[in-house]
């Protein structure tokens, strides 16, 4: 593993991204049945640009927003809105646990894609880390492929989205800046949620509730991509999405307590497994990013 590699601290911002992904879901579960998604999507990103411009202008990075990858965090973004589109709308239709599940199938994606996009290798602990945890996910989702319906197929194809922008925001961070990285992700899908939201000439205005809820999903949205992209340029894109699988139980819990969607004793059983997955993953990442003994 390079020098530049930092397993436990790539895991600790990790947290801060599943932590704010979560109060992401709640809110945008709250929400569903007053937004469509492309309005949930304009004024989160509208918040968070809000939020980015303050920070740069109060940390003096507004030299860091650089515009020479214009086309990189185009693609980038674009693949991003469309996979966050899929899943606040699988949200309002599909069981949380089911929509994790579903999602959960990107980091097979990025381990697969890793070694053909950002020449990572494909370790036997990684490989044996991602079947588990995958393994773990179907165990505690058990999502029903027999009868696919439209929220199925949401969540599915917004883990291929997904997929794409982590590695092209892994490929982004090796050039660019967190800031810049957070001001072209939110410029950009404001833009896309607001050209979406009056393409039909309706849009419903937030309420004091339902702003409370926007405001929000813009706050953790803003959180989870600010520790995500951090991450990233922690540790390896296969040893991040590794670390992503604790979000399954985590959103299993939240669903039960907050939803009444059902526990069984098969989500404890899959929810071990994932643990013993992020386990190996981090012990291996631990034992590469120590120095090698002089030869």
């Amino acid at each position: 593993m390079p020098p530049n590699q930092h397993p436990i601290a790539a895991t600790l911002w990790m947290a801060g991204a599943i932590a704010s992904f979560s109060a992401m879901a709640v809110a945008g579960r709250m929400v569903s049945g007053v937004h469509d998604t492309f309005e949930i999507m304009a004024w989160r990103s509208l918040v968070g640009l809000g939020i980015v411009g303050v920070w740069a202008v109060l940390a003096g990075r507004l030299a860091e927003i650089r515009g020479d990858r214009l086309g990189r965090h185009m693609v980038r973004n674009l693949c991003h809105f469309i996979g966050q589109n899929l899943w606040f709308w699988a949200l309002a239709v599909i069981p949380l646990a089911q929509v994790i599940a579903l999602e959960f199938t990107s980091p097979i994606w990025v381990i697969l894609l890793s070694p053909l996009l950002l020449g990572e290798r494909i370790t036997a602990a990684r490989a044996v880390s991602t079947v588990l945890g995958f393994a773990g996910i179907l165990i505690v989702a058990r999502p029903d492929f027999a009868q696919v319906d439209m929220g199925v197929l949401a969540a599915a194809g917004s883990a291929i989205f997904f997929a794409a922008s982590i590695i092209l925001t892994k490929t982004l961070t090796r050039h660019e800046s967190v800031v810049s990285i957070m001001f072209w992700l939110t410029l950009m899908q404001a833009i896309l949620g607001l050209a979406c939201t009056f393409a039909d000439g309706r849009a419903v205005w937030p309420t004091p509730v339902s702003g409370f809820w926007l405001a929000l999903i813009g706050l953790s949205g803003l959180g989870a991509h600010l520790c995500l992209t951090q991450a990233l340029s922690l540790a390896s894109a296969g040893f991040v999405v590794t670390v992503d699988f604790l979000r399954l139980p985590v959103f299993v819990l939240l669903g039960m307590i907050l939803f009444s969607e059902p526990l069984d004793a098969l989500v404890i059983v899959g929810g071990g497994v994932i643990l013993l997955a992020n386990w190996i993953s981090i012990r291996a990442a631990g034992r590469a990013s120590r120095p090698q003994d002089a030869r």
